[in-house]
């Protein structure tokens, strides 16, 4: 599968703003937008998405969707018509491989992989993954992992554990993006720098342009 990895958006929130970020990103070209609601019951995550996927689709069709964690969430709005394109796993999540069967060999499926040991596990299920989520790269807000923070000297490590794409995660900013992009890595998944953003369309457009100057 052809993914565009390099401007990754986390979303947050969950009202008019967070879809109207998500549009703009995909606008702007950012390649994969990620739903993300913990704190959401399930109804309000599949409404959610079902607005975030609508929209994204109308601003630019080759922008994908996929769902944090919830495969039941995915398979309802594909059941709707609605063009949501995968799931997002954690590790305690249903496993990767068995989201993979239930959602088929077209489907997006990517998970989060904290450190280099998951990394390697990981990479024995590789038929089933799409791409690796690894981090959090510094300390951040958006999901304490417990995790001590990668830093950038364990990427090129990381990258070389696996055939498959990474995307560094948590607390990246603007100006991490060239550096990070030099180990290797696929791309840059940014939540805050994004969501919070006056002018979202404007930062996916830097994240593209210093990824692509390395």
């Amino acid at each position: 599968m052809n993914l565009d990895l390099r401007c990754y958006l986390v979303t947050s929130g969950s009202g008019y703003d967070t879809i109207n970020a998500a549009a703009e990103a995909a606008r702007a070209g950012a390649g994969i937008i990620q739903v993300r609601g913990k704190d959401l019951s399930t109804a309000e995550l599949f409404s959610l998405t079902c607005a975030v996927a609508d929209s994204v689709h109308t601003t630019n069709p080759q922008t994908r969707v996929v769902v944090n964690d919830r495969v039941d969430v995915v398979l309802a709005a594909r059941d709707a018509g609605v063009p949501v394109h995968g799931v997002h796993l954690g590790q305690d999540d249903l496993p990767a491989t068995n989201a993979r069967a239930v959602l088929g060999t077209e489907a997006i499926v990517g998970l989060s992989a904290g450190s280099l040991e998951l990394v390697r596990q990981a990479d024995t299920h590789r038929e089933a993954i799409d791409y690796l989520g690894v981090g959090p790269f510094r300390p951040t807000p958006t999901k304490g992992t417990g995790r001590q923070p990668l830093g950038l000297a364990s990427y090129p490590q990381i990258v070389e554990a696996t055939r498959l794409p990474i995307v560094a995660i948590g607390g990246i900013s603007l100006d991490d993006v060239e550096e990070l992009a030099r180990t290797g890595i696929a791309g840059v998944a940014l939540v805050r720098a994004i969501m919070d953003a006056e002018q979202p369309g404007d930062v996916v457009a830097e994240v593209l342009a210093r990824m692509q100057h390395t």
